[in-house]
């Protein structure tokens, strides 16, 4: 029974990541990457900008919904994927993630755009995601409630299994360490900060997130800089490889592209519809602003924290020997910088999968009370599930595990991005509106009034604090903010 539903995923695998998601992905960045006008690109400045604004309102800060993000985000896919994809796919890989990264920044904007404004309020706090604007603006609660299935037990779940089993691997590379053992110790650490709800997991995250992240680029920049005359032989490799000039690892070309898209989407989760769930909490003055805080997480995870690990293998040759998943990073740290690199690589492992895996069952109870379970027997049921499967990754092989990742991956993003599409022209109309605004050095405020359908929306302008005439966009002054 169990053969028969591994084979079933690899399969389906086979079928949606060796054609449909790569089409999807690449078509659907790129036409919004025209719609918005290049804004993912050319509005990185003011991401940094926004992301430390003071906190409006009851929701938690944009930095504190950026570190949640994140921290879902800068886990596994960031450390052991990239191994995987280079293992795989060859160094081209690194190519085609980068690639995958600039072009669905514009689904990381418009996913997010969209959950801020249909987001609604519940016990003083915001929440929202796909589910919700699925429902509030699509009119379709079965999709909402479907969506809302697939990522609770794709994340609440399968990808927590994920986190733990990289989390075992290592311990039991670096100290031999019985995998049930840390397995255990795992979910005890889970459940601790799982029970104390979004603030603590937002605090928890705030704090881990920016110091390990920090530091894994800074030991990066040493290595690259330690390495520093290989570094155009390693760029070469890359570019060579990415065409299937140069056979590595993989050696074709469908397997360099897919895994470089496979493992890019894994690491950054643009276009997936996780991300909003996060970003719909925050309390903002405008939409876009949400967009552009969680667009910059992508380019922080893939660009950066990915780049970094595949750079740190590439330069350490360990690609010929026979090793799984984050074995290879764990073997190219201590090549480059001895039992000081194991120890710190152990550390980061743990703690940014510990990170993934709060952010990931957070984003999991989101969607569960979108489905009207509230915080009673469902949603306890739920933590006993999400601590199961935790334990049930630390003691699987990782093939397993990762390949059933994947296909709930695919199915998510098929859903959202087919979403974001129908929903393209309010996502489209407030970023205009907001960057518009900017430019005449003003900073916009968002009402119902910039759009021209407010179907569905309820925590904006609700009391019409900004009288707005004939559908025009107004921008007003930051010290005349209206809460979100």
């Amino acid at each position: 029974m169990f053969s028969y539903f591994v084979n079933t995923v690899d399969f389906l695998n086979g079928i949606l990541w060796g054609y449909v998601l790569i089409a999807l992905l690449i078509g659907s960045g790129l036409y919004f990457t025209f719609k918005l006008k290049f804004a993912n690109l050319t509005q990185i400045k003011e991401m940094f900008k926004i992301m430390f604004e003071k906190k409006e309102g009851n929701g938690i800060s944009p930095f504190q919904a950026f570190c949640v993000s994140a921290g879902s985000k800068v886990g596994t896919g960031s450390l052991a994927g990239v191994a995987i994809a280079i293992s795989l796919g060859g160094p081209g890989s690194v190519f085609w993630m980068w690639i995958l990264t600039l072009i669905v920044g514009s689904l990381s904007i418009v996913e997010n755009v969209l959950a801020q404004i249909y987001k609604e309020k519940k016990d003083g706090l915001f929440r929202g995601g796909p589910a919700f604007y699925m429902e509030k603006a699509m009119k379709k609660r079965w999709m909402g409630i479907a969506f809302s299935i697939l990522l609770t037990i794709t994340y609440g779940l399968i990808f927590n299994a994920v986190q733990a089993n990289t989390m075992t691997i290592a311990i039991e590379n670096f100290a031999g360490i019985d995998r049930v053992k840390s397995g255990i110790a795992i979910v005890v650490l889970t459940a601790a900060v799982i029970y104390g709800g979004m603030k603590r997991i937002a605090k928890v995250s705030e704090i881990i997130v920016p110091i390990m992240g920090a530091s894994y680029l800074l030991v990066a920049l040493f290595v690259v800089i330690k390495n520093i005359g290989e570094l155009p032989q390693v760029m070469g490799l890359i570019f060579a490889n990415a065409f299937g000039l140069k056979a590595v690892g993989g050696g074709t070309l469908g397997m360099i592209v897919m895994q470089g898209v496979k493992r890019g989407l894994f690491s950054n989760e643009a276009g997936m519809g996780s991300t909003p769930n996060a970003g719909a909490s925050a309390s903002a003055t405008h939409p876009a602003k949400q967009g552009l805080i969680q667009t910059l997480g992508v380019y922080v995870t893939t660009l950066g924290v990915c780049t970094a690990t595949a750079f740190i293998i590439l330069f350490s040759g360990v690609l010929n020997e026979n090793l799984d998943g984050i074995g290879y990073t764990q073997a190219a740290m201590k090549a480059q910088l001895g039992s000081v690199g194991d120890v710190f690589l152990l550390l980061c492992i743990v703690l940014f999968a510990y990170t993934t895996i709060i952010g990931n069952y957070y984003y999991g109870q989101t969607n569960l009370e979108y489905l009207n379970a509230d915080k009673g027997l469902k949603i306890q049921l739920f933590r006993v599930f999400v601590m199961a499967m935790v334990f049930f990754g630390a003691v699987r092989e990782s093939a397993v595990v990762w390949n059933t990742a994947d296909l709930f991956m695919a199915l998510m993003a098929i859903f959202n991005i087919y979403a974001i599409i129908k929903l393209r022209k309010p996502a489209i109309q407030a970023m205009e509106h907001y960057i518009n605004g900017r430019k005449v050095g003003m900073d916009p405020i968002f009402t119902t009034h910039v759009l021209d359908d407010n179907t569905g929306i309820e925590c904006w302008d609700e009391n019409g604090e900004v009288p707005l005439e004939d559908n025009q966009n107004v921008y007003v002054d930051v010290t005349e903010s209206v809460e979100a």
